[in-house]
């Protein structure tokens, strides 16, 4: 049986060597390559591939109908996830962080691997999730084991993604309309938990974690 392969990257280069390298494979075909959120979402309703090869930091792009993308890969996981159909996605990124894994399956992906993997383990990786199995680097999985369960609030994990868009505390607020002094106590508390020093870490923390 060949399996449908379509491929989602905003690199051309990186995405043609990888679809040279997979129909390399007897049992692989690759149906569709997009360089847009947007257009991995069109390719993969148009095609129905197996499997989706699916990069997590690209542009979102316009579909044929103006529409806008998602705002990057998780979100086009997402969108495929509620339109319930039945490829299965694998998420390839340079960013190996456990935050990245973590908001991965969270997003209803079926694998997560880093660019950097060897092509035989990718291959293996997209037999795998075609078979109903869960495929996850294995370093990145103890990361996000060793980073342990969100101690941010509700109401601090909103203020720290509002935080991560840049801007002042007044910009903050108006994005999570609470008042600026509500922000400060939520930050300064994120901050305590968080070990960290300032606003900016707790962001980065957080993020790498995947708590926001």
């Amino acid at each position: 049986m060949t399996l449908r392969i379509a491929l989602a990257d905003d690199q051309a280069l990186l995405r043609s060597g990888l679809a040279a390298l997979l129909r390399l494979e007897n049992d692989l075909e690759v149906v569709a390559e997009a360089a847009t959120c947007a257009e991995a979402l069109d390719a993969v309703r148009e095609t129905r591939p197996d499997v989706l090869l699916l990069d997590v930091q690209m542009p979102p792009g316009e579909s044929a109908d103006g529409t806008v993308g998602p705002e990057d890969g998780l979100g086009v996981a997402e969108r495929l996830r509620e339109d319930g159909g039945p490829t299965r996605i694998i998420v390839l990124t340079t960013f190996g962080r456990a935050g990245y894994l973590r908001r991965t399956l969270e997003a209803g992906a079926d694998g997560f691997m880093v660019k950097d993997a060897p092509v035989e383990r990718l291959v293996d990786a997209i037999r795998r999730v075609h078979q109903g199995l869960r495929v996850v680097d294995p370093e990145l999985a103890a990361q996000s084991l060793a980073a342990g369960p969100n101690p941010l609030t509700a109401k601090e994990t909103e203020v720290l993604r509002a935080a991560s868009a840049g801007g002042t505390t007044t910009d903050i607020a108006a994005r999570v309309f609470l008042s600026e002094g509500t922000v400060r106590n939520h930050i300064s508390s994120a901050i305590g938990k968080l070990g960290v020093t300032n606003r900016a870490e707790a962001v980065r923390t957080a993020s790498d974690s995947g708590w926001i």
